[in-house]
């Protein structure tokens, strides 16, 4: 190994950190030699036995690393188009009957997944969402994208204009982040509507941000709760 290639002295510095090999006696043999040698054939560096057990921790570890890293790039569920987005969504919305559930799908800058999060979860008629929290989320796995969805127990899977001006609000959030928020997906039972595909989503902001909780509400069902509501109340005043 190049000593002049960059990260060079990081993994040197680590090899002592995780094996306990003295960083003077692992700068010495990399000098002349390579310093893979010393995960690879760790006797050459004549490690005590405390130090040859972490190595071969160490082996185990960057061995089942790769294993996954492979596992995981052949298995990566990526979107290409609102089909896609709402063929992973639907089975995780379509049964839930008795409250309103958004989640997002944070995606990398490939459109993979890199973590999909229930953000929140309200009543059969509302659910608040807080656009704080969403922030947090997106930042810390440095997503370059999102796809948002959320059910309608109603049954109707048309976006309401709650959901238009979540969708915006939202957008007026990550677009100055350069996060782009690619579709909106509503399920109701096992229909849905992609906001992208109807032409609905945003393309700009139209105000400056606001990380206020977001309301959004089912007014068929509330409309239907409160003309109930009405009727039992005549009812037992008569």
């Amino acid at each position: 190994m190049d000593k002049n290639m960059p990260y060079t002295n990081n993994f040197l510095k680590g090899l002592t950190s995780l094996t306990g090999i003295p960083i003077k006696k692992i700068q010495e043999y990399a000098k002349e030699n390579n310093p893979f040698n010393i995960l690879e054939h760790p006797k050459v560096i004549e490690p005590n036995d405390k130090q040859l057990q972490k190595i071969g921790l160490l082996n185990e570890f960057i061995a089942s690393y790769n294993l996954l890293k492979v596992y995981e790039s052949e298995n990566k569920i990526k979107f290409s188009s609102p089909k896609e987005a709402a063929d992973y969504f639907v089975p995780l919305l379509s049964g839930i009957k008795d409250k309103e559930k958004f989640m997002v799908a944070f995606l990398d800058n490939g459109n993979n997944i890199i973590q999909t999060k229930i953000m929140s979860e309200g009543n059969i008629a509302q659910a608040v969402i807080y656009p704080r929290d969403i922030l947090k989320e997106a930042l810390a796995c440095d997503c370059k994208a999102m796809i948002l969805a959320h059910n309608h127990p109603g049954g109707s899977n048309s976006p309401s204009t709650a959901d238009k001006a979540l969708t915006q609000k939202l957008v007026n959030i990550f677009h100055p982040l350069d996060i782009k928020i690619h579709d909106h997906i509503i399920v109701a039972g096992v229909n849905f509507c992609s906001m992208a595909e109807k032409d609905y989503m945003p393309q700009a902001i139209d105000e400056l941000a606001s990380y206020e909780p977001i309301k959004i509400e089912n007014k068929s069902i509330l409309e239907g709760n409160q003309s109930f509501n009405s009727e039992l109340d005549e009812e037992l005043e008569l």
